[in-house]
């Protein structure tokens, strides 16, 4: 993997791209949450992007910890803790979780409360951002 960065890009403190992913459905029932936490992962990966992904509206579930999945299932708790032990970073709306009585004691450890403003930053700062 060559790692060239064209001039004026943006990147991360790995010299890699940032590439912000938000994520607005709950994590089960349907399939975008999963599809960005793995797109999340193969970023990093097979790029070495500096990945920051911002939890939004039902999307903050998949930060709960001690999630029980069927065998065979994905879980996206464990994709959120493969996703910090690359170096990336997640945070979930505080709004968004009072809204919907969220305990943020039980939020995956790593996983931080955000806000507008700091979404507003990583999305300057990104060079490539991603909803789902």
């Amino acid at each position: 993997m060559t790692n060239l960065i064209p001039a004026g890009r943006r990147v991360g403190n790995n010299g890699a791209m940032k590439v912000l992913i938000i994520l607005n459905d709950a994590p089960y029932g349907g399939e975008r949450a999963y599809n960005g936490l793995r797109t999340a992962m193969t970023l990093q990966k097979e790029h070495g992007a500096d990945v920051r992904v911002f939890l939004f509206a039902d999307a903050i579930w998949a930060a709960a910890s001690d999630q029980k999945t069927p065998d065979g299932y994905y879980n996206v708790e464990r994709m959120l803790k493969a996703i910090l032990a690359k170096g990336g970073q997640i945070k979930l709306c505080g709004s968004c979780a009072d809204a919907r009585g969220f305990d943020r004691e039980n939020a995956v450890p790593g996983v931080l409360i955000g806000s507008m403003p700091e979404l507003a930053d990583w999305v300057v700062e990104a060079e490539k951002s991603l909803v789902f």
